[in-house]
C-alpha cells in the first residue's frame, strides 16, 4: 500500500514528487514516471496530429472539442490557408490556417469538417518548473499510420522568457508537435528543432494565450523570423488573356510550369470567374491579382472545350 502512495499523490493532477527528486533514486521512483506517462499517453496521442501542408508536413495538438489546433507558426506557414491535417487513426480532414506569431513561432488551425475531436488540457496555471519531467510527441518524418506519433521522454533543462528547452529527442516533422507535463497537461508546442538531438527549444502555452483572440481571428501578428507577412501584388498566375465576345476572357498563353499550367488551364480555354467575380476585361484580372500574395489561394471558374470547370490553385511568387 505504501509502495503505491507516490503515484496517488499526483494521479489527481497534483505535482508528481518525482519532478523534484534531483535523479530518480529507484526502482519505484523510475516506476512513478512509466506509470504517470503510460496513464497520461492515450489522451495526449489521440489529440495530437499530422499537418500536411503543400510543401511538407509538420504536426500539431487538438485543444477543443469543435478542432481547434496548435501548432508552430513556421508548421502552418501563413493566415487562411487549406492544410490536411490526419488524426492518428489516419482520419484526413480539411483544415484552414487561422492566425500565427511571427516572431514567437505559434500558430493556431481550424480543422474545418464538422465533428467532435479527441482534445488535451492546456496548462494555463503556469505550473511548469525547471528539471520538471516531460514527454514529447510528433509525427516524426511524417504520418506513419502502423506506428503512430513517436513519445520521447526527457526534462525541462532551460526557461528563458518565451522559450521552454528540454532535452527530448526531436526529428524533423515533429515540429509544431505538443510537450506534455507528467499530468497529461499541454505545456508546449516544438519550435527549433537543434541539431544535437537533445536540444529542443518549445513554445510554451503563455505566448499562446496571450495571443488567444488575435490568433482565432486569423491575424497575422508580429515580425519574422518564424513566418513572412504576405505582399499584395507578388502573386502569380502565368496566363496571358482577351475578352470574349460571348463574355469571360480567353486565354492565349500559358507559361511553362506556372500555377495556371500545373493546374490544367489550356490555351483557348475561357475564364468566366476568379474568386466569385465575373470576368469581362483584363484589367479586372489584373487588380484581383493586385489584391493578393504569393501562395494565396485562387478559385477559377472557367470552361474548357466548352464544358465547365472550377479549378482552385496556389499562386505562385513573382
Amino acid at each position: 500500500m505504501l509502495a503505491l502512495l507516490p503515484w496517488c499523490a499526483f494521479a489527481d493532477d497534483a505535482r508528481p514528487y518525482v519532478n523534484d527528486l534531483k535523479a530518480p533514486q529507484n526502482r519505484k521512483d523510475l516506476e512513478a514516471i512509466q506509470n504517470a506517462v503510460a496513464s497520461a499517453l492515450p489522451k495526449a496521442r489521440a489529440a495530437t496530429v499530422c499537418i500536411e501542408i503543400k510543401e511538407g508536413s509538420g504536426s500539431g495538438v487538438i485543444v477543443s472539442a469543435d478542432g481547434l489546433v496548435l501548432t508552430a507558426a513556421h508548421v502552418a506557414q501563413g493566415v487562411k490557408k487549406k492544410v490536411t491535417v490526419i488524426l492518428e487513426d489516419g482520419t484526413r480532414l480539411k483544415g484552414e490556417t487561422l492566425g500565427l506569431v511571427a516572431d514567437k513561432d505559434a500558430a493556431m488551425i481550424q480543422i474545418t469538417e464538422k465533428g467532435t475531436y479527441p482534445f488535451v488540457e492546456i496548462d494555463r496555471a503556469e505550473t511548469t518548473k525547471l528539471a520538471d519531467w516531460v514527454f514529447a510527441l510528433g509525427h516524426s518524418g511524417g504520418f506513419d499510420k502502423d506506428r503512430g506519433s513517436v513519445v520521447r521522454l526527457g526534462r525541462l533543462v532551460r526557461i528563458a522568457g518565451s522559450t521552454f528547452q528540454s532535452d527530448c529527442k526531436l526529428i524533423g516533422g515533429d515540429s509544431g508537435g505538443p510537450l506534455f507535463d507528467l499530468t497529461g497537461k499541454l505545456i508546449g508546442i516544438h519550435s527549433r528543432v537543434g541539431a544535437q538531438l537533445e536540444s529542443n527549444m518549445h513554445v510554451p502555452m503563455t505566448e499562446f494565450i496571450a495571443n488567444w483572440d488575435g490568433l482565432q481571428k486569423a491575424e497575422f501578428i508580429g515580425e519574422g523570423p518564424y513566418a513572412q507577412k504576405p505582399v499584395k501584388g507578388t502573386g502569380f498566375l502565368g496566363i496571358a488573356t482577351e475578352p470574349r465576345p460571348e463574355g469571360g476572357l480567353r486565354v492565349t498563353k500559358v507559361g511553362e510550369k506556372s500555377p495556371a499550367a500545373e493546374a490544367g488551364i489550356k490555351e483557348g480555354d475561357a475564364l468566366l470567374k476568379m474568386n466569385g467575380v465575373a470576368l469581362e476585361k483584363r484589367e479586372q484580372m489584373q487588380d484581383l491579382l493586385k489584391e493578393m500574395s504569393a501562395g494565396d489561394e485562387l478559385t477559377l471558374e472557367t470552361e474548357h472545350a466548352g464544358k465547365p470547370k472550377t479549378l482552385t490553385l496556389n499562386l505562385g511568387a513573382r
